[in-house]
């Protein structure tokens, strides 16, 4: 039989999804499931977007250009202009999601065995583009203690090697929703720049900031311009994260014409795609107003929730909408599939993200899940309620 690759043998599955296969296999006997594994909102899609596609009149769906559609890198620069992100349409490539916004990044700026630094945890993804392209994750632990905060600067800079070419931040995080600060932002963009390293943003998350928080762009730092890069995506922002439209964002010339390389490969991003990622841009700040506080109340009854718990620990977020949460067990991994093959209540059961794919360092994150607050408020609290059952029974099993 040929051989897989050692490279395919390394990626790791995702925390996500794999336990896809048992909840499948649970739906099929009648349980009812409440799926807080996954960054699925279920916020309307903005009117306008959906409109765009079902109202075009397109004859040919023909390529686009490989960066994307002119006409939409336009109009993105004069979304992040107005969000004091001071960037033009050239210095924009439209992706297939902010995924590959990120291979694209990885491709460009590491080769084979170079090293990037990474605040655990962090979206498991991470994992996943690193192997795929031969590079290195440096993990800084994050503590449950303090909200997952910025690790200390220091503990970065003592990782760094002649490997190390980037350390790359989520804000706000997925999977701890900790948004950083102004002064968070600053120490670590003279770190890059005094380590000649690239700061790599994802800010996919970047309208979900609560309680007034202001979120801070790493394409808003001074003198960094050569050391920023930026992922975006329209996934979470207009819960489209079936359009799979995202994109990469430098000042840094050299950069951006070797992604756009990777770009030409693969041709093009989709085109109605673009066209509902480009009319989404007209969605009113109405739209916005309405779905932070919906999520600041969903976010409240299920921190409220759990903090009821015996035995449980959470972070509360600041951003996104995600939490890790720290269960009175051993693993994870165990009790998540326990809960979806030998566990219901009133014929319902709940799916959870283990924690530990979200970190690199091994053995880490075990007793640790990510809850996405993704569901109405009386189905977060039945689903803290079918929890708290569960954890009553499989401590005792």
């Amino acid at each position: 039989m040929p051989a897989i690759s050692n490279k395919g043998l390394a990626m790791p599955a995702s925390p996500i999804r794999k336990l896809v296969p048992y909840a499948e296999v649970a739906a099929k006997k009648g349980k009812k499931i409440f799926y807080l594994n996954i960054g699925q909102p279920d916020i309307k899609t903005p009117k306008v977007a959906l409109d765009a596609v079902k109202n075009n009149s397109l004859e040919i769906v023909s390529y686009s250009h490989s960066a994307g559609f002119e006409s939409y890198r336009k109009k993105l620069a004069n979304y992040y202009q107005q969000r004091n992100i001071p960037v033009e349409a050239d210095d924009i490539i439209v992706t297939t999601g902010g995924s590959e916004a990120l291979l694209f990044t990885m491709g460009s700026i590491t080769d084979p065995g170079d090293e990037v630094i990474i605040p655990e945890p962090f979206y498991a993804n991470y994992n996943g583009f690193a192997t795929s392209s031969g590079v290195k994750v440096v993990p800084v632990k994050a503590s449950i203690d303090n909200g997952f905060a910025l690790p200390p600067v220091a503990e970065f800079e003592k990782l760094i090697s002649s490997k190390t070419k980037a350390i790359v931040i989520c804000n706000p995080g997925n999977p701890t929703g900790y948004l950083y600060t102004k002064e968070e932002m600053e120490e670590l963009s003279a770190l890059a720049k005094k380590h000649d390293l690239f700061l790599v943003a994802d800010e996919v998350y970047r309208e979900f900031a609560y309680e007034g928080a202001t979120h801070h762009s790493v394409m808003s730092q001074k003198g960094l311009e050569e050391h920023a890069i930026m992922i975006d995506s329209v996934s979470k922002r207009y819960s489209m994260c079936g359009a799979r439209i995202g994109c990469v964002v430098s000042k840094n010339k050299e950069f951006i014409n070797t992604a756009l390389k990777f770009a030409q490969a693969r041709l093009s991003p989709p085109t109605f795609a673009q066209i509902a990622s480009e009319a989404a841009l007209e969605t009113p700040q109405s739209y916005f107003d309405d779905v932070i506080n919906e999520y600041v109340d969903r976010r409240d009854t299920l921190i409220n929730a759990l903090e009821k718990i015996e035995g449980v620990r959470v972070a509360k977020p600041k951003g996104a909408f995600y939490c890790i949460a720290e269960l009175p067990i051993e693993n994870s991994d165990d009790f998540a599939q326990w809960m979806l093959e030998s566990f219901e209540h009133e014929g319902e059961t709940v799916m959870i993200a283990p924690a530990a794919g979200f970190y690199s360092t091994p053995n880490t994150g075990l007793n640790q899940v990510r809850i996405a607050y993704v569901l109405k408020k009386e189905n977060l609290l039945k689903s803290v309620t079918i929890l708290e059952k569960g954890l009553q029974a499989y401590l005792k099993k």
